[in-house]
């Protein structure tokens, strides 16, 4: 069966899919083949990412390692089960069908709570939950005392991954690996940096995710999306000579995919 990786949590703005991007064009150009579904059904960053791809390869003639992005199936009435959600059939059909045919799924989930999000989440073999190096973002998973900023308990967010969790554990499904990336970090060591950093560390232990770090700040990655193009891609369209910041952007890339610890991956680019 192919393994599921959910890209998620409930704030926009934090890399979901510009990660959901990366991480999916870089396991296609391991060889592997990887579907892509989008469930945030109204801004549809990662499908219009990949769309943009498709677009781009169309009009200069490229064949660049692409996911295979799926719209969710309509529901019809008359194939749901009695009190059967329609969201969760379509999710449910989306994913067999891909997995009839991929070695990983990778799924983008909404900046909000739904339903989708809800189930994706309790399918995700590996979940990546990209966070802006803030305590605006860290208050999504965790509340803090103000003076001490010690972890008084879990918030919304990794309350609907327990539950995700308590499902699987029920279903007899192996547990999510879940993984927080701390995006936009700064490369100084900043006080804030540092209490973010030592308030993870301690959240982790808590409630049972790995840390690790993710994308830096870099105009790059705005620049990339309207043609579609990743970090691994600019060699194809031309770049030979990769500016400083390309290539430690590729390195995170790199060290992302390590970590991750995907079954039968080894990085080679």
């Amino acid at each position: 069966m192919a393994h599921i990786i959910v890209v998620g949590n409930e704030k926009g703005g934090s890399g979901k899919s510009t990660t959901c991007m990366h991480v999916a064009t870089a396991l296609a150009r391991m060889g592997k083949k990887v579907g892509a579904l989008d469930l945030d059904l109204r801004q549809r960053s990662f499908g219009r990412y990949v769309e943009n791809r498709l677009a781009f390869m169309a009009r200069e003639g490229l064949d660049l390692p692409t996911p295979d992005y799926r719209e969710l199936p309509e529901a019809d009435a008359a194939q749901l089960a009695p009190g059967e959600n329609p969201y969760d059939h379509r999710l449910s059909s989306a994913v067999a069908q891909l997995e009839l045919e991929c070695d990983f799924i990778v799924i983008d989930c909404p900046g909000s709570h739904t339903r989708l999000s809800q189930v994706a989440h309790s399918l995700a073999d590996t979940l990546i939950t990209p966070l802006n190096d803030s305590f605006i973002d860290f208050d999504l998973l965790a509340r803090i005392d103000p003076e001490t900023s010690r972890v008084t308990g879990p918030s919304i967010y990794s309350e609907m991954v327990w539950a995700a969790r308590q499902l699987r554990a029920r279903a007899g499904l192996k547990p999510i690996d879940w993984i927080v990336l701390r995006n936009r970090l700064g490369a100084q060591q900043m006080h804030n940096k540092k209490k973010v950093g030592e308030a993870l560390t301690q959240l982790s232990k808590r409630i049972g995710f790995r840390v690790a770090p993710g994308f830096s700040e870099r105009v790059i990655f705005r620049e990339l999306f309207p043609r579609g193009l990743t970090l691994l891609d600019l060699r194809d369209v031309g770049v030979e000579n990769l500016n400083i910041s390309n290539v430690a952007a590729r390195q995170e890339l790199r060290d992302l995919i390590n970590e991750l610890n995907l079954p039968g991956i080894e990085v080679n680019f």
